[in-house]
């Protein structure tokens, strides 16, 4: 359990990273008091005036022991201080991965930091970040502290650069920070409504989707320690968290009356989508680079690594024939078959690729070289010493129109799987003597009772951009940004267990689309690859008819606003020990003003879907009987330490074909099963959020 001083130090570390460990934290109030051995060479001449400096007027100051054993950081010269990181890329991935292993090895935690603020300041600061936070995460001594959200640790990397110089005239300008204004960030500040695709730049370019990507990704990292990187059914979760993302981005192009986007099938054809993303990278300032309409993807060619689109294309073709044969060959030649249970997995490992693919070599590194051939397709040989775009970062790939074409391929490569498993049949999807008698959903509101219509709207909030803000003003600095929102509402389920005796389920809600955005009728098999996770929950059935309430924000596949946002601080936790606990687990989960799609201002009609399934085929032995710490978005992040909390296929019911034409019929065939008609209203008008 970390003291109070050592969880101090956890935080200052994260703030500033762009700054020297030595510099002053916390608004000029703290300072980690390092080893004259810590000074780099740039400021080792300087230390004494440097400690005078800052350690005069500080209220807080950590010493940080002394290292006897310094770390050989050598590994790391690859990655130069100011150059970007980025964990698609090959090398950059294996030196994440040692300097996380180095910072697992401490026995403490007091070494623990020390080495992290030797570290610090002699590796690159996104690498340094990735790695340290990883390490904060999957550490038994640490495993509780809180992450900083990513926005709130390189805000350059989701903001519009001009709001920086008007916080920094703030800062400097208005001495006390409760006096400073909210500089407004632009809602529409990366194309005009001339492009079809700017109509969802609200969803890829939202601050909490792109915080929610990132943390995803420090949580299941690709590469690093055995540890860190093998958790249960990894790669099934990498398939469904993307999957889910997918059939919430196309509905979204339904709201906006956009056809359901194109795969990219073929890398050979000129990419007909530019994005010129206008956000700074926070190591060299310089903007992440554009890519023209119909640009054509090249071969790769830079620092003496070379990659082949053939190669691309080869690896797609193994996993293809993968597929369709049934198994997959391991690096020791032997066929793994692809079944319903661990087939996903596999496949998952492989087409990301993660250090647990089962042979890389043969079925390479798909999804991350996909990656960064789109992100090095404006300077793909390096002659213009261009760094990669948006599509090369974790943090800012979800924010260019490509990632959805590129993941919807990969996609379509997962689907060809699951189409090929046999249906489900009623063993597997009826529950005898559960009938689902109601199924509705209902704005909380104090003066209407208004019943399976949902509302929308846009909202403004804003984010503290202080702490990354370096070698800037004191004190806290806020943007204010505009972001979909929708008014809070409650599930009215009512349900009839006529056999008698107590039984379990769980109960799992999903949200259908009905018609695409011409009006056309979907067929199941589309409704199911489109259909959006909202909720799963256990319930306990007593004989009769049982009433469940539950509210949105318990959904299992969020986070609340607070976390998505959260300050950074001990002044700004909850002071009640369950919140507390809640509150600290990393943040993985989507964020929770975007649960549910836009709609439309004449209302969109969707088909709220609830299914009562069998606990004994859910249910999941957990080897750690730990209390979970912050299970709330399970469905998209699983659980800290633990199995993912349902035996069933991830997306269940909805993650294979089912025995039934429409949804009508399937619902109609199950009693365990209801389906309501409801819409969604969208109205066109913003709402200032009010600050805590």
């Amino acid at each position: 359990m970390s003291s109070a001083q050592n969880k101090k130090a956890l935080d200052l570390l994260f703030q500033h990273p762009l700054e020297p460990v030595f510099a002053t934290r916390d608004n000029g109030k703290a300072i980690l008091d390092v080893p004259d051995s810590f000074y780099t060479e740039q400021y080792a001449e300087v230390k004494e005036d440097i400690q005078n400096r800052f350690g005069e007027e500080v209220d807080v100051k950590i010493p940080i022991k002394d290292l006897r054993l310094k770390p050989n950081l050598d590994f790391t010269s690859l990655l130069t201080k100011r150059s970007q990181f980025s964990l698609f890329y090959a090398p950059h991935r294996r030196i994440a991965a040692q300097l996380i292993q180095l910072l697992l090895e401490p026995n403490n935690e007091e070494d623990f930091i020390a080495l992290a603020a030797y570290v610090k300041d002699r590796v690159n600061a996104f690498l340094f970040q990735y790695a340290f936070a990883v390490a904060v995460q999957h550490r038994k001594d640490t495993a509780g502290f809180q992450v900083p959200v990513i926005v709130e640790q390189f805000p350059k990397n989701f903001v519009e650069p001009s709001v920086f110089q008007d916080a920094r005239a703030e800062g400097k300008l208005v001495p006390d920070p409760g006096n400073r204004r909210r500089i407004d960030i632009p809602q529409n500040f990366t194309a005009s409504d001339r492009e079809e695709e700017q109509r969802l730049s609200y969803f890829r370019e939202d601050i909490g989707v792109n915080s929610h990507h990132w943390h995803w990704h420090l949580v299941y990292p690709g590469s690093g320690p055995e540890e860190v990187v093998r958790k249960d059914r990894r790669g099934e979760l990498f398939y469904y968290m993307h999957h889910q993302l997918m059939a919430r981005y196309n509905v979204e192009r339904f709201c906006n009356a956009l056809a359901k986007l194109q795969p990219l099938n073929n890398i050979r054809e000129p990419v007909d989508e530019g994005y010129f993303p206008k956000i700074l990278c926070s190591l060299n300032s310089r903007t992440y680079p554009g890519r023209v309409s119909k640009t054509k993807l090249k071969d790769i060619d830079r620092d003496g690594r070379v990659l082949e689109l053939a190669d691309i294309e080869r690896w797609i073709n193994r996993v293809v024939q993968a597929i369709d044969q049934g198994y997959v060959t391991d690096s020791r030649g032997n066929n793994l078959p692809l079944d319903e249970v661990k087939g996903i997995d596999l496949l998952g490992d492989i087409i990301e690729s993660s250090d647990l693919s089962v042979n890389s070599g043969f079925y390479g590194d798909l999804h991350n070289q996909g990656h960064n051939v789109i992100s090095f397709s404006h300077d793909p040989d390096n002659r213009f010493l261009e760094d990669f775009g948006v599509m090369g970062d974790v943090t800012t790939a979800m924010r260019d129109p490509i990632f959805y074409r590129w993941h919807g391929y990969l996609d379509v490569l997962f689907n060809r799987f699951k189409e090929k498993l046999p249906l489900y049949g009623p063993q597997e999807l009826g529950y005898d003597g559960v009938t689902v008698q109601r199924a509705d959903v209902r704005i909380i509101s104090s003066s209407k009772n208004i019943i399976n219509t949902l509302l929308t709207y846009w909202e403004k909030s804003d984010v503290d951009l202080a702490a990354g803000l370096d070698f800037g003003p004191g004190g806290s600095v806020y943007a204010l940004f505009t972001h979909l929102q929708h008014s809070p509402f409650e599930y009215l389920i009512e349900v009839n267990n006529n056999t008698g005796a107590p039984k379990r389920g769980t109960c799992r809600i999903f949200l259908c689309p009905i018609t695409d955005e011409r009006g056309t009728p979907l067929s199941l098999n589309e409704q199911r690859q489109l259909a959006i996770e909202l909720d799963k929950f256990t319930v306990n059935l007593m004989p009769g008819v049982n009433k469940i309430n539950q509210s949105y924000d318990n959904s299992s596949v969020t986070i609340p606003y607070e976390r998505s946002f959260r300050r950074i601080g001990t002044g700004h936790l909850p002071n009640d020990p369950q919140k507390l606990a809640e509150f600290r687990f990393c943040g993985c989960g989507w964020p929770a003003h975007m649960l549910l799609p836009k709609g439309k201002p004449e209302g969109m009609p969707f088909e709220l879907f609830v299914m009562i399934s069998n606990y004994e085929g859910d249910a999941v032995v957990q080897r750690n009987n730990a209390p979970d710490v912050c299970g709330d978005a399970a469905s998209f992040c699983g659980l800290k330490d633990k199995l993912y909390p349902d035996k069933r296929a991830m997306g269940y019911p909805f993650d294979r074909r089912l025995p039934a034409d429409t949804l009508t019929a399937l619902t109609d065939n199950f009693s365990n099963m209801k389906k309501t008609p409801i819409k969604i209203l969208f109205r066109n008008e913003v709402v200032d959020r009010k600050r805590n």
